[in-house]
């Protein structure tokens, strides 16, 4: 129940826990209050809160101690609150607890405080926090003190939120509290709040604390994510020595698997703190290494934007990307007025087998194919050629991607080059009404046609461009 329950297979694991309570489950196994408890679990894990209440609505009898739920169950409908993004339920429920006569313990109190962070409630998080030390030296009871978790959430919160102050005396608290272990989770999370409060030097005094200290302890090894926001913190400002030496040392002295995602970040964030340091010519040179071994850059992440920076301050003449030009014609023209008539595409009837034409596919990348109608119902690309007695249509890629007559040529070269299109169809407007199954084309426009249009900008000294487009891929 408990596997089905966090392979979120909630209605297989109620079937089990039913068959159970009539007594028919292999093995014979009864009812207890492990098993409830491992599915109510999995729920709170799910954020299903629905659940786990029809499941104590049904069983909780099997959990009660003294006539009401046991603290365990409130500290894990708590946690079941948080993950369901309800906090605000769990911080009331802290009242529901102190009406019971329960006495919370440090995972109440730890709960409590994530939960008042989550919601933005910092005052509570202090007074819980206050309260909880209050209660362990009343009852001398060092199982109720602070631990690392209880610090490392509080520093998220006043880190978020920027008070520097706050973070400061929590992070010396912490670092004074006699038998308290700061583990990595700690130090990373003191990191992180500095950083986010821009108190660098702050920041680099506890990780450089946290590298001393693994020097003994391999456990405290920084892992590659705390590498990557100081990374992040110092790019920003243009500190390309400090950015360089991070990424030197992240292979070196890092714990865990050095992801490619992570990785190519990583380098993003050398070329962004070369950029913002005025040096263009470095930057221009990490450009092309990053393109050169990740073979992409994503214009809308962070690195994407440092890419276009970077191009706009070389210029066309000097870009890296190789921009490319329409001289012929403008991106507002028609796409009808470039297209390809349908006629001349040779398209292809659908029942046709592909061993009747299959020379066909190593002049022609794609083909259109059309039904006994003359409509056209797909394109059949030569890498999806695959089976010599197959008809067409069950190789093809439908409903094809299409531009009416009107769409401009600068909209279908987006398509083309976004989606990695190798033919558009153009079809008249009153077409595409009609339905895909009914597409009467008039023409198509392929990537190879888009090709033999570009000019290089070097080619073209002088000449006001009309259209602009990084080709590189488009024409594969």
């Amino acid at each position: 129940m408990k596997g089905l329950g966090g392979a979120r297979r909630i209605d297989e694991a109620f079937e089990v826990l039913e068959s159970v309570e009539r007594g028919v489950a292999v093995g014979s196994p009864k009812l207890s209050a492990p098993l409830i408890f491992g599915l109510l679990n999995a729920l709170v894990d799910a954020g299903d809160l629905r659940r786990a209440n029809g499941l104590l609505a049904r069983y909780g009898f099997l959990l009660r101690e003294g006539g009401s739920l046991s603290l365990r169950v409130y500290n894990l409908l708590m946690k079941g609150c948080i993950n369901s993004g309800l906090p605000q339920g769990a911080i009331n429920m802290h009242d529901e607890i102190i009406r019971l006569g329960l006495k919370p313990d440090r995972l109440t109190y730890n709960t409590l405080i994530s939960a008042c962070v989550k919601a933005g409630k910092l005052d509570a998080a202090l007074q819980y926090f206050e309260e909880m030390k209050d209660e362990a030296q009343k009852f001398s009871d060092a199982g109720l003190f602070p631990d690392v978790i209880t610090y490392s959430t509080l520093l998220k919160g006043f880190g978020d939120s920027k008070d520097i102050l706050t973070v400061h005396k929590i992070v010396s608290e912490m670092k004074t509290y006699i038998g308290l272990f700061i583990d990595r989770t700690a130090y990373t999370a003191a990191v992180d709040a500095l950083l986010n409060c821009d108190a660098m030097k702050g920041a680099l005094c506890i990780f450089g604390e946290l590298l001393k200290q693994a020097g003994g302890n391999p456990e405290l090894q920084p892992k590659p994510h705390l590498y990557l926001s100081l990374m992040r913190a110092f790019a920003g400002r243009g500190d390309y020595d400090m950015v360089k030496s991070l990424h030197k040392h992240m292979w070196l002295d890092t714990a865990g698997t050095i992801y490619p995602m992570i990785h190519e970040e990583a380098d993003h964030l050398v070329m962004e703190s070369a950029l913002n340091d005025g040096q263009v010519d470095l930057a221009k040179n990490y450009l092309g290494s990053i393109i050169t071994r990740w073979k992409r850059i994503s214009w809308t992440s962070r690195g994407g934007m440092v890419a276009l920076r970077t191009e706009a301050l070389l210029g066309n003449t000097k870009s890296i990307l190789t921009p490319y030009l329409l001289p012929q014609v403008l991106a507002s023209d028609p796409i009808e007025s470039v297209m390809m008539p349908f006629e001349a595409a040779q398209p292809l009837l659908g029942t046709v087998k592909l061993n009747e034409v299959a020379m066909r596919f190593f002049r022609d990348s794609a083909v259109p194919i059309i039904d006994d109608w003359g409509n056209c119902i797909g394109v059949l690309h030569r890498e999806d050629c695959r089976e010599l007695d197959s008809p067409l249509s069950s190789m093809m890629r439908s409903p094809p991607p299409c531009a009416v007559t009107t769409t401009s040529i600068g909209h279908v070269v987006d398509l083309i080059v976004k989606h990695r299109f190798k033919m558009v169809v153009v079809v008249n407007h009153s077409s595409l009404f009609a339905g895909t199954a009914n597409l009467r084309a008039v023409g198509v426009f392929t990537a190879e046609q888009l090709c033999k249009l570009v000019t290089p900008v070097s080619e073209t000294p002088g000449l006001k461009p009309s259209f602009c487009r990084s080709l590189a891929l488009c024409c594969v």
